[in-house]
């Protein structure tokens, strides 16, 4: 899906949410003054504070659909996360309020209310609104992958749970059980502070680059492992960043392949990934010729290219104006060397012996030259 149509699906969606509860929350709140509800009051607070979360979640969502820039190449989906933590934290001011209110009417601080029939037939309104809300949001926030209206979904499913808790209390104090109706206000506290915690935890969790799941990790293992020419995997490490996760790992392939060869093998794997998870937005491979997710540690830095070829003209002296080619393979913290000769026809086999010959006193003379190879072409 295009990143504008999503935004727009997006937007669309929490703007109908918006009106909806712009609707609820001054019919739940009227009714409840009205009706001397004050479990239907503070479903009614509820609503208001979910409009305001429809207002944060559009906010984030055109921040969120920026394109990367210079001072943010990752994108800004971050923006998202930040707006469900803000989110969950004033659900959990709101409950408190909530509680705290409905505590004191029951403890006899406040006047305790006795609700009528208005305030029942509200709450089954809110009822019958908020799961319609949950359905057609659930339904976007899969389509356009995202979290923060998935979140928003479950807040208009948790309306009709705590609607339901609502009309239970009112019809039970209707029916002379005194104390219910400020109990289900009670409980309406406890269920948003619940959410609210939710939110804020599995955001923060995100802003702190938590990795994804075991199972899915373990997903990803088997899908990488299957493709040919992948020996190993490790330092897999993986992070969210809004709807979408960020996988980073290393593969060790044959040691002696060429460059060219791992890179394809590398480009394999991030292709595979892409093409199977849809969540992932990007995938970095380093291609290793050895397992060096645990590597003990070398007093001193390998040689580089430079000094080893010197190395090896030193060895050779006159027989290296013969050398086509030098393979060099850092493995398990020393070096191995492919020394590759071009001769003429006419070279004598007496050459030959002497290349190999010369080519034995490279690992006598360069420390770090654990093994020397020679191939000969003519």
């Amino acid at each position: 899906m295009e990143e504008s149509e999503a935004v727009r699906l997006k937007s669309h969606a929490t703007l109908v949410a918006a009106w909806v509860n712009l609707f609820l929350s001054v019919v739940k709140v009227t009714a409840g003054v009205l009706g001397q509800s004050s479990a239907l009051i503070a479903d009614g607070i509820h609503s208001m504070a979910d409009l305001m979360s429809d207002a944060v979640v559009l906010v984030a969502v055109k921040l969120g659909s920026k394109q990367p820039d210079q001072d943010h190449p990752y994108g800004h989906a971050r923006f998202e996360t930040l707006a469900t933590v803000v989110l969950g934290v004033g659900l959990i001011v709101v409950a408190i309020g909530i509680a705290w209110d409905a505590v004191n009417r029951i403890l006899g601080v406040g006047e305790l209310l006795v609700p009528d029939q208005l305030a029942l037939c509200i709450a089954g309104i809110s009822i019958a609104c908020n799961e319609w809300l949950f359905h057609f949001t659930q339904k976007v926030a899969k389509k356009t992958r995202s979290k923060l209206l998935l979140a928003n979904a479950w807040h208009h499913r948790s309306d009709a749970i705590s609607s339901i808790i609502v009309l239970v209390g009112i019809a039970a104090m209707l029916l002379g059980y005194g104390y219910a109706d400020a109990i289900a206000a009670v409980l309406v506290s406890l269920m948003i502070a619940k959410i609210g915690v939710s939110l804020m935890l599995d955001s923060l969790k995100e802003l702190v680059d938590t990795a994804i799941s075991d199972d899915e990790i373990e997903a990803l293992r088997q899908a990488i492992s299957v493709i040919d020419g992948v020996i190993n995997i490790h330092l897999l490490r993986t992070r969210r960043m809004g709807e979408d996760i960020y996988v980073d790992l290393h593969i060790q392939v044959d040691s002696y392949i060429s460059v060219s060869e791992g890179h394809m093998i590398a480009d394999t794997v991030r292709n595979q990934l892409l093409e199977q998870f849809r969540n992932i937005a990007d995938v970095l491979v380093h291609t290793d010729p050895e397992d060096d997710e645990v590597k003990e540690s070398i007093d001193y830095w390998p040689p580089s290219r430079k000094e080893l070829i010197n190395g090896v003209r030193d060895c050779l002296g006159d027989y290296y104006s013969l050398v086509d080619e030098i393979k060099i393979h850092y493995l398990n913290g020393s070096v191995e060397l492919d020394v590759i000769f071009l001769l003429s026809p006419l070279e004598h086999d007496l050459v030959v012996d002497n290349c190999k010959k010369q080519c034995k006193k490279i690992t006598q003379e360069i420390a770090s030259v654990r093994d020397t190879r020679t191939l000969f072409y003519r």
